[in-house]
């Protein structure tokens, strides 16, 4: 009997387990089921994306930057088209067929537009980048639909607001195969007249481009004098806003800004210790260059080894002698002498927009500038002082305005329609000179190109002022040859000034060999525009 017991109780407990199991299996099987029905729910649509269509950057005349073109872009759905028709207008047939073959819905560029139909849908979207993009350095580029820098980063949020989709919709089933005779869904981006307008200037942007083609690393800048707007930003070597690849390995750093990079200056800075110097009443001053000069035990050389002989501060300009000014700024008040150079844009940064500051450069201190060998290097432009193309132009801006040093600026405002201008704000401007010492120095960087029969800069269809520099670096080429940058900035025309010209040349040797060239180059193209 005991025996007996224990078998029923074995039978039951096998039981017992076979109906756990088996409401367990159940249970997994609706929990399996479940996932199921959600995924197909999860999974009821597909959507391709034709592409975005984002905000304009335009110039100050509202001609486009970017978005300058328009590109056809379908989306075809296989089971409703066939391959023949998606021959016919696709831009890439191969590529287009080997999308066919694959049966999904898909998105490819057209040569033409074809006739809508359920399995196809057109977009016209307005490209990006197309051809040659003008000034990449101030527009910047996209990375993952987000501006990565330039105006493309400063005003990302501005030109990537709203609708900016382009895409097609259709309806699954719930093992995510597309419904046949389902109706698809088509959103189209709103239109991109929106945006950014510039000061740039198109046309003098391409010219400074084209004059600079040869420039292995430099910068050019051409401005309103008389609003301190921005009409051309060009920095050497340019790199593609479509494929930055290659420029991240360049050993030329072609994605640097060199327009707000500093540099050292040379004798462009003259103009300001001339300027010093009428200020403080030596507007008449003449020493004697014998091509040397003796500063407390520290020999000062002149470019000139024979010396440029008696000099006032016109011919000292001119000759570009370094002796002379050394002589001339130990005469000078020193502080009031380094708050003339501050005044007029050294040692202070300047904000175009967010992400596009230019450097602040060297300025040295009052008190290193009572060092006497401190003093000879600055009153020549050498030493520490180090500036940025842009703060050279604006400084070239003040002189050929009467004396007022105006905030450069690029961005004129936003537009919402591609045709008119908000948020335009009035620029800063300060009198950081008198009328009359403007005048003598214009009338020095006339001399500079007419009285020197070696001037590269003098222009053919008017007339011009400029000053040049080969500053020197401290570094040194292989053969043990001094690096110098190569500058020149000036005016034109010379007797009513309107455009400021700045060019810079790195590592380019004497300022009239590479820099003047391509001034000369730069107002006679613009004199010849129609």
């Amino acid at each position: 009997m005991r025996k007996s017991g224990e078998h029923g109780i074995l039978i039951l407990t096998s039981v017992f387990f076979l109906m756990f199991f088996g409401i367990s299996l159940n249970f997994l099987r609706l929990s399996t089921e479940q996932e199921h029905v959600q995924t197909a729910r999860e999974s009821s649509f597909i959507t391709i994306h034709a592409g975005d269509s984002f905000g304009t950057i335009y110039d100050r005349n509202f001609k486009p930057l970017v978005n300058e073109k328009n590109k056809i872009v379908a989306v075809a759905l296989p089971s409703a088209v066939e391959l023949t028709e998606i021959e016919e207008i696709a831009e890439d047939k191969a590529e287009a067929t080997e999308k066919y073959s694959e049966g999904k819905p898909f998105a490819f560029k057209c040569r033409k537009k074809g006739t809508e139909s359920a399995g196809l849908t057109f977009f016209e979207i307005p490209e990006r980048y197309s051809g040659n993009v003008l000034a990449p350095h101030t527009i910047g580029y996209i990375s993952e639909n987000s501006g990565a820098s330039g105006l493309e980063y400063a005003f990302d949020m501005l030109l990537r607001t709203g609708n900016t989709e382009n895409s097609v919709t259709y309806p699954t089933d719930g093992f995510g195969r597309i419904l046949i005779g389902g109706e698809k869904t088509v959103i189209r981006s709103e239109k991109t007249e929106s945006g950014v307008v510039t000061t740039l200037d198109s046309e003098i942007q391409n010219i400074c481009e084209k004059a600079g083609s040869n420039i292995e690393k430099g910068a050019v800048i051409v401005s309103d004098v008389k609003n301190g707007e921005i009409l051309a930003l060009a920095s050497f070597p340019e790199y593609d806003v479509t494929d930055i690849s290659d420029s991240l390995d360049d050993e030329n750093s072609p994605m640097i800004n060199r327009a707000l990079y500093s540099y050292s200056v040379g004798s462009i800075f003259k103009l300001i210790t001339a300027g010093e110097g009428i200020n403080e009443g030596f507007s008449g001053y003449v020493s004697e260059c014998t091509g040397e000069c003796d500063i407390i035990g520290q020999i000062f050389r002149c470019h000139d080894s024979d010396g440029h002989g008696v000099q006032n501060m016109e011919s000292a300009i001119v000759h570009s002698c370094n002796p002379y000014f050394i002589s001339l700024s130990r005469c000078f008040d020193i502080k009031s002498y380094r708050s003339f150079a501050y005044s007029m844009g050294f040692g202070r940064e300047i904000h175009l927009c967010a992400g596009m500051i230019s450097s602040a450069g060297v300025l040295p201190s009052a008190k290193e500038l009572l060092v006497p060998a401190e003093l000879a290097n600055f009153s020549f432009g050498q030493g520490k002082l180090t500036a940025t193309p842009l703060q050279i132009n604006q400084m070239t801006c003040a002189i050929a305005n009467g004396g007022n040093l105006i905030m450069p600026r690029i961005v004129r405002g936003i537009t919402v329609d591609g045709e008119t201008v908000g948020n335009e704000k009035s620029q800063l401007r300060s009198k950081v000179m008198t009328a009359e010492t403007a005048a003598e120095l214009r009338k020095m960087m006339i001399a500079v190109i007419y009285e020197n029969e070696n001037s590269n800069a003098s222009p053919d269809y008017v007339r011009a002022a400029a000053k040049t520099s080969t500053a020197q670096t401290g570094r040194f080429d292989e053969n043990g040859e001094e690096l110098c940058h190569s500058w020149i900035t000036g005016f034109f025309p010379a007797s009513s000034p309107r455009y400021a010209v700045t060019v810079l040349v790195e590592d380019g040797g004497y300022g009239n060999d590479s820099a003047a060239p391509v001034f000369k180059d730069i107002v006679n193209m613009m004199c010849q525009r129609k």
